[in-house]
């Protein structure tokens, strides 16, 4: 008993250090985050030390952190279409167009039901939220001050009323009161910003645009044309100048409001005029005026180092005014340099270092900028991959925010890249980013949401194998993306380059919902592909019923929409796939409608069908296609005949037909023949 006890006890004593030693790590991790506490508490506690820390009562959430994190749990589901349209599964878009006409109807309702409560405000006073949303209570649309004063003008400024508040400061200037300088500043900054007229509304008409001068001026010397503008432009002798010159004292503000919407509507020589009248005011400019100078420099000069020389200019004279620049000044400067030629690659890495050592951080269209300068169409590169792999290196893991309005451009223009390049890596890693955090929300609208994933999908039928593409088209058709025909296209010849032509009849039902089962060359190349190469029975048979759809479209049309013409290629198409089916009478009924839509038949296409006879033992549809043939005059009827007469047991009146098509056929063949040697001889005299 005592000899195991004290074995025991040998045992403990030479292992206790090592116990000891794993209770004290043991100890350490779980105490870890206590010690941590403790020995910042001991640290503060020392005397001199003014830091204390202050436990929070309570934790302050965002006003959507709920609605945020019930958002998280739930997937999107790639069958469904836009979350904008679950309310009404009639309207639900096909195709990119319906998608459009759908959401701007939701839009158009919402904007004509937020005109009447405004325009009827007593019919609507009623609340019935609870807690109350002011958002969605009728909204002072109106002017209430009717008399002629500087309160009346302050409100009309206040509603955006610009017609009405120029009328106001007129009749307040005949009637000789002094308008303050403050309520002329801010009726000059509504002038300039909305264009001399009030804001367009949505239920309005688009007017077309005005002329900027009538005196024509030479391109690229501070006018545009009205065609290369949206809306309004900048008329000479406007109201902003009127009010401008009639002002008592011009100040900072007064100057830097008309530069800027000279800029905005594209009056870029006359803005750089009102700066240097500006200058020798011995008036500064802030950074929002001098930004929209830097943008309007390259439209001024016409050579490359005359208009980066402009914007180094007006970058001095920031400085000398002790300016700071922002983000929108650097990103002002990286679109002027994509208008300098070779000069933006030898200083756009350059102003982007700059930024970075002001601590200004880039955003996506700082990149956008970079990409454009760097990539330009049809252009060839030394290293072509490194600018783009280290723009996607500086944006992995990040979430942006809108800061600039050519954020929402990067990322499509980014994958243009990346399609260019036929990187399909890059092209994996840029899309991790789009869907990083809420990066998705800067694709921007509609259309340019649909020509990112229109070139991601590209690249994909491009470099990646059939399954890999399936994959992606079913996550992203019709939840993000609603492809067109040439979306439709590349699929197709993904399909065709991996030889899995028989998942076409699958294809065909998504081009029929999507809306573009009425294209006429999406249609034939559908049909060319089943009817080139020879499967197995099951595969012809689903390409003969897909042969038969496409059919009925051509008679009938998809969804109302036009009728499509029968061509040669769509009739012989149709007609080879049926024959490979071994469905003989419904080839045969195809053939009869080439001589309905006066369309020829192709000479191997009836020698097809004769195989196609010989095979089925019909002699009488092999008699029947030689008297076709005969009836559209083609030279191959006579061998035709020939071939039926020996490879096809006849009856006799079945030989005697026959035998008279291919007499008559060779006769006209040798009366035609005859004619051309006389045409030849004729034509041989007359020249000697």
């Amino acid at each position: 008993m005592a000899a195991p006890l004290a074995q025991a006890g040998l045992c403990v004593h030479r292992n206790s250090k090592l116990v000891i030693k794993k209770l004290e790590q043991l100890c350490l991790q779980r105490s870890f985050a206590v010690s941590s506490a403790l020995s910042q508490h001991a640290a503060d506690s020392k005397p001199g030390s003014a830091e204390e820390i202050v436990i929070p009562k309570k934790k302050t959430w965002d006003k959507l952190a709920v609605l945020q994190a019930l958002s998280s749990t739930v997937n999107r589901d790639p069958t469904a279409a836009h979350y904008m349209f679950q309310d009404d599964p009639y309207l639900t878009p096909r195709t990119s167009t319906e998608f459009k006409i759908y959401s701007l109807s939701l839009e158009s309702g919402r904007s004509a039901a937020k005109y009447i409560v405004n325009s009827y405000p007593k019919y609507f006073q009623k609340d019935y939220a609870e807690p109350h949303i002011p958002c969605l209570m009728p909204q002072a649309v109106e002017p209430l001050i009717e008399d002629v004063s500087e309160a009346a003008l302050a409100e009309r400024i206040q509603l955006r009323k610009v017609v009405a508040a120029i009328d106001l400061y007129d009749q307040l200037l005949q009637a000789g009161t002094a308008v303050s300088i403050e309520v002329t500043n801010d009726l000059l900054d509504l002038i300039c910003f909305y264009g001399d007229a009030d804001p367009k509304q949505s239920e309005e008409p688009e007017k077309e645009a005005e002329e900027v001068d009538e005196t024509p001026k030479k391109p690229g010397r501070g006018s545009r044309k009205a065609a290369d503008l949206i809306g309004r432009v900048w008329r000479q002798n406007n109201n902003a100048e009127r009010i401008f010159k009639l002002m008592p004292e011009k100040n900072s503000r007064a100057y830097c409001a008309l530069i800027r919407g000279m800029v905005k509507y594209g009056a870029f020589a006359k803005a750089f005029e009102t700066y240097t009248d500006m200058l020798n005011n011995r008036l500064s400019a802030d950074v929002h005026t001098f930004n929209a100078l830097i943008r309007a420099a390259p439209e001024i000069r016409e050579l490359y180092s005359e208009r980066w020389e402009l914007v180094l200019e007006t970058l001095k004279h920031m400085e000398q005014q002790k300016v700071r620049p922002n983000l929108l000044t650097f990103n002002a400067v990286l679109k002027s340099l994509r208008l300098c030629g070779g000069l933006g690659k030898s200083q756009a890495l350059t102003t982007l270092g700059e930024m970075k050592a002001l601590g200004i951080k880039p955003s996506l269209a700082t990149y956008h900028h970079i990409l454009s300068i760097f990539y330009r169409a049809a252009a060839t590169y030394r290293n072509p991959n490194k600018i783009m792999s280290e723009v996607i290196d500086e944006l992995s893991g990040k979430s942006f925010t809108v800061c600039d309005p050519d954020d929402v451009l990067f990322f499509s223009n980014a994958m243009r890249v990346c399609l260019d390049l036929k990187d399909m890596e890059l092209g994996y890693r840029l899309h991790a980013c789009v869907e990083e955090g809420d990066n998705c929300q800067l694709l921007g609208e509609h259309y340019q949401k649909s020509i990112y994933y229109g070139r991601f999908f590209n690249l994909l039928c491009m470099m990646e194998n059939v399954d890999i593409v399936l994959k992606w088209y079913r996550e992203l058709i019709p939840s993000l993306y609603f492809p067109n025909s040439n979306g439709l296209r590349d699929l197709l010849q993904a399909l065709d380059t991996d030889n899995r032509l028989e998942l076409i009849p699958e294809i065909w039902k998504d081009i029929k919902q999507l809306g573009h089962a009425n294209k006429e060359s999406l249609v034939e190349e559908v049909l060319a592909l089943m009817a080139r190469d020879k499967h197995s029975p099951e595969v012809q048979q689903s390409f003969a019923d897909c042969a038969l759809a496409v059919k009925q479209v051509y008679e009938q049309g998809d969804g109302g929409r036009t009728v499509m013409n029968w061509t040669n290629s769509a009739l012989g198409n149709i007609t080879s796939i049926l024959l490979a089916a071994n469905r003989t009478q419904q080839a045969w009924t195809m053939l009869q409608l080439f001589k309905k839509h006066n369309r020829v038949p192709a000479e191997a296409l009836l020698e097809d069908f004769v195989s196609s006879a010989q095979s089925t033992s019909s002699p009488q549809l092999a008699v029947q296609l030689v008297q076709l043939s005969h009836s559209f005059s083609l030279p191959v009827t006579a061998r035709l005949a020939h071939r039926v007469a020996q490879e096809f047991q006849l009856s006799e009146a079945q030989k005697k037909t026959v035998s008279t098509l291919e007499a008559s056929e060779s006769s006209e063949s040798s009366d035609s023949e005859s004619s051309d040697s006389d045409s030849d001889s004729d034509t041989e005299s007359s020249k000697k």
